[in-house]
């Protein structure tokens, strides 16, 4: 009854202040709202419907509220609860088919789109397409990942609701984010050892290659260097020849490279790329040192410039299957 009584005085007092405001017509700026939860139907009861299910309505109630649209909120949003919204959301992509997450992308971007259409006071769009791109596109964003930013930047260049200085920057993007997709067979390269010996990638027998770009003495470089070696199980892996790690150096001065070469895993293949046709050519889209590449048996891409931790999960992967 207590419970009762309560909720009854709430209504009552919300009814009166609705009734005592009639008289008088006030703006009352709507405060934050919180990011608005999916409630998945119980017919999608198999993780792959579910999946599907929220990928296709993930957006849908965020982009249907109402609210402000400044530094701090996204249609009534705190922007940080936009943010976490957004990882969570690229968490499910990676539970998906790439074409299935990337027509998720497509279709957030669509959202996003209409919705600054239909209200173009707002600034959905410049706040929405800067949080995508910093997270998807970023080098130092630990959940970067050029094949789901592809349809995305793709819109946007094509949007006139871009303008036209961005569309010339997204049109440049969404060509390197093309360049050797999930799935497509790396080109082939050649590189010199300190030794003086040329190896090939598509030489290298292994089921699966970590391809590493580095430079000598970079910290970054070093970090992941330590995080590799730090598995316990990498040098039986590459024993086994499960694993190899082909490490390619992509600039001009071979003289500081070959200095630092020594302080390479023994085991690793490292050398520098001296036909320099990376760069020139643009056989990889290599925008910052290091990167992270993870290849098949048969030289398919698997993982495309990977954040260190997605490398090394994929990696942990790996060596519990050779266990079982």
């Amino acid at each position: 009854m207590r419970v009762r009584s309560i909720i009854s005085l709430l209504l009552v007092t919300a009814l009166l202040s609705a009734a005592c405001g009639r008289g008088r017509r006030q703006s009352v700026e709507p405060g934050p709202r919180p990011f608005p939860q999916v409630r998945v139907p119980a017919v999608c009861s198999d993780p792959q419907s579910r999946t599907a299910y929220l990928l296709q309505h993930f957006w849908d109630a965020f982009f249907a509220g109402d609210g402000r649209c400044d530094s701090a909120l996204v249609l009534g949003v705190p922007k940080a609860e936009v943010e976490q919204s957004l990882a969570n959301f690229l968490a499910l992509l990676d539970l998906a088919p790439l074409p299935d997450a990337q027509k998720g992308m497509e279709r957030l971007f669509n959202q996003i789109s209409d919705r600054q259409k239909a209200d173009t006071a707002c600034r959905v769009y410049l706040q929405m397409t800067e949080i995508v791109g910093r997270y998807l596109y970023d080098p130092n964003s630990p959940l970067r990942d050029e094949d789901y930013y592809l349809p995305f930047v793709r819109a946007m260049a094509a949007s006139p609701l871009t303008s036209e200085k961005m569309r010339t920057a997204c049109r440049y993007e969404a060509a390197g984010c093309a360049i050797c997709p999930r799935g497509s067979v790396a080109p082939d390269f050649r590189i010199r050892t300190a030794g003086g010996r040329v190896v090939r990638l598509h030489g290298v027998q292994a089921r699966n290659t970590v391809l590493f770009f580095s430079n000598p003495g970079c910290q970054a470089c070093k970090e992941i260097i330590d995080a590799l070696t730090g598995r316990p199980y990498l040098d039986r892996l590459i024993a086994s020849g499960e694993v190899a790690v082909m490490n390619v150096y992509i600039d001009e001065d071979i003289s500081a490279w070959k200095a630092y070469e020594p302080k390479y895993p023994r085991n690793w293949v490292c050398g520098y790329e001296y036909e320099g046709l990376i760069r020139s050519e643009r056989l990889f889209d290599v925008r910052a040192i290091p990167s992270l590449y993870l290849l098949d048996a048969d030289k398919r891409i698997v993982l495309k410039d990977a954040p260190t931790e997605k490398m090394l999960a994929r990696l942990d992967t790996i060596a519990n299957n050779q266990k079982q």
